[in-house]
């Protein structure tokens, strides 16, 4: 298998700038057309308008202002266009270097590579403390 690790790190870097702009749009676009996002308290999200709008709602809400960290745990190539990325971090409020406890994650996501770009397939993130 040949993979350009740096490229598979990447990802996590442009969902944080989409993050930082509270950018929607942008969000989703690092995402397969079809991609799927389960995030905790049972949503699930497929496709890219869905996506956007579930998170376009967010940034208006509970998640102005925010950003979010990222940093890659394990990085398995499964094939040449398919990676698992295991990813810990979490939501940073105004003045926060860190996750709180409530806000620190750790992410799984399937990575592919679609026309040369690195796309999350699957995004699912669970709280690090219960």
């Amino acid at each position: 298998m040949s993979i350009d690790l740096m490229e598979v790190q990447q990802v996590p870097n442009r969902i944080v700038a989409a993050w930082a702009k509270n950018d929607a749009g942008a969000f989703a676009k690092v995402f397969a057309e079809d991609g799927t996002l389960v995030l905790p308290g049972g949503v699930f999200l497929k496709g890219r308008e869905e996506i956007r709008a579930h998170m376009a709602g967010l940034y208006e809400g509970e998640l102005k202002g925010t950003t979010v960290t990222g940093s890659p745990q394990l990085i398995k190539p499964l094939s040449d266009s398919i990676v698992l990325l295991i990813n810990k971090g979490g939501v940073l409020h105004p003045g926060d270097t860190e996750p709180s406890e409530k806000e620190a994650i750790r992410a799984t996501w399937l990575l592919v590579k679609q026309n040369g770009e690195w796309l999350i397939s699957a995004y699912q993130n669970t709280p690090l403390a219960s």
